[in-house]
């Protein structure tokens, strides 16, 4: 395959060679005046029909692919209703100012073609063009900017006093959460602690009593309840992560040894998106955002949005990690049996 695509493309430059040698040599006899004239009139003619067919191309295209982005889907959180009305003054701002500029390039290719006693105008410089297109674009973009940052540092800022607190910490290559228990803390960790075989993948300090109540989460879906905020801690276990919402239009890198936070508000429960999108297999995604190594593709986790009633159900229905660790430890459990009596009796 490899030398069949050489051979090709070694071809495609001799056919290009040999159609620059014959076009100099039908201008030798020709004329070397009126074989630009007519290759120019030629041009000029292909400008205009690219610019036609690339403009039907452009919305032929918008209609063909238009349905398969997140476009038509409102975003799944009333923070991200902002960032695609920003996504929406962009593309318009942006869209407008291509198709008139690709109308103008095509056409002035077409309307100033060479032509008999027609003579081209330079002017070197002009400040009111200069002023004009470096202004304006600058203006567009200043407002464009504002507006980003103003919606990142909401997202990024402090949540509300209410705010559900998640961690998620992204390792290769799977992602582990982490739910606070009923003392609403979470307890210390420390990255020496960490240990798969031990039940303790976040590396959780268990003389902290905070820790005693922690609901760690090590399989694929991290739940959610809808209209209420949630607030993430995002962490790192080796190399930069990064936690992709796309369906609440967030995003966020995952560091080792930085904790980074964004929060958002669910507007919809993940049944209620299964309807709105008549898809029965529908789910929120959780996707690694960041080249992480050669399991990249498979670090994939699932939001489910929950009313308030089922998440506080399936919350409850967790078991805090410390009593997985230490199960004798856990309420309800039986105690040791007392064999002091035992052996005594035995003595005697």
């Amino acid at each position: 395959m490899s030398f069949l695509l050489i051979a090709t493309v070694i071809l495609v430059f001799v056919v290009i060679f040999q159609i620059a040698k014959a076009s100099e040599y039908v201008s030798v006899l020709k004329g070397e005046d009126k074989t630009r004239e007519q290759n120019n009139r030629i041009n000029a003619f292909l400008m205009l029909a690219f610019l036609i067919l690339g403009l039907i191309g452009v919305w032929w295209c918008n209609d063909l692919l238009y349905k398969k982005t997140l476009l038509p889907l409102t975003s799944a959180s009333k923070e991200g209703m902002d960032i695609d009305r920003m996504l929406w003054i962009t593309l318009a701002i942006t869209g407008v100012v291509f198709i008139i500029t690709q109308i103008l390039l095509f056409s002035f290719v077409y309307r100033f073609q060479e032509k008999p006693g027609k003579k081209a105008f330079f002017f070197p410089h002009n400040n009111k063009l200069e002023v004009l297109w470096t202004v304006v674009p600058a203006v567009f973009l200043l407002v464009l900017v504002v507006f980003g940052l103003k919606y990142w540092f909401h997202i990024t800022g402090e949540a509300p006093k209410d705010a559900i607190e998640i961690e998620i910490t992204g390792k290769q290559f799977n992602w582990i959460y982490r739910y606070p228990g009923k003392d609403g803390k979470f307890g210390k960790t420390y990255f020496k602690n960490i240990s798969d075989a031990k039940g303790n993948p976040l590396g959780q300090l268990w003389d902290d009593p905070a820790n005693q109540d922690d609901i760690v989460v090590t399989d694929l879906t991290m739940h959610i309840p809808v209209n209420h905020p949630v607030k993430l801690i995002i962490h790192s276990r080796d190399v930069i992560h990064d936690v992709g919402l796309s369906q609440f239009r967030m995003k966020m890198d995952a560091v080792p040894g930085i904790p980074t936070t964004l929060w958002f508000t669910p507007q919809f429960t993940t049944d209620e998106m299964k309807q709105k999108t008549g898809n029965p297999d529908f789910v929120y995604e959780i996707s690694c955002d960041q080249m992480c190594g050669p399991g990249h593709f498979g670090m994939r986790g699932i939001i489910q949005v929950d009313s308030e009633a089922d998440y506080k159900k399936w919350l409850d229905s967790k078991k805090a990690n410390y009593y997985s660790v230490f199960p004798e430890k856990a309420p309800g459990a039986a105690a040791p049996a007392d064999t002091t009596k035992k052996i005594v009796a035995t003595i005697k």
